[in-house]
């Protein structure tokens, strides 16, 4: 699949879904648009701009859940955002999701490898009040998303 045509669009925003939602979570959201907006279940009295805004929808949401609903093709879409992110320019280089950090049960530690070999680390007790972990190596900073 051509990754650069797929990192276009935000498919998770496509589903009203987040990256840590369960694959049950997604498919649910899938299947709620796609009753929604799929065309043999739309109103023959629709206007015509109507019906086609309302296919192209549909075209986009079942893209969304090509890309989100397969493990290995969503596993390659959210590395290629994560690195998307830490390259945009500013003091901020990623938003992640704490459920995408490693955890350590004996250290109640979050980590994230860093892009330089360091490593981003929160404890369990700062989860509430830290937004912002800079890394441990080098200046790169994310912003952890509850």
């Amino acid at each position: 699949m051509a990754f650069e045509r797929i990192n276009q669009k935000d498919w998770y925003k496509v589903l009203g879904a987040k990256p840590s939602d369960s694959p049950a979570e997604l498919k649910r959201q899938y299947q709620k648009l796609a009753l929604l907006y799929h065309p043999d279940k739309q109103e023959a009295d629709v206007p015509a701009g109507e019906a086609e805004e309302r296919v192209q929808r549909f075209i986009e949401i079942d893209q969304a859940w090509k890309i989100l609903g397969n493990e290995e093709t969503k596993k390659e879409y959210d590395l290629q955002r994560r690195e998307d992110n830490l390259t945009k320019e500013g003091p901020l280089h990623a938003q992640i999701y704490l459920e995408e950090m490693s955890w350590n049960e004996d250290e109640q530690l979050y980590t994230l490898s860093c892009r330089c070999g360091g490593n981003y680390s929160v404890f369990k007790s700062e989860t509430k009040e830290v937004s912002l972990v800079c890394c441990d190596t080098c200046s790169l900073v994310v912003e952890i998303l509850q």
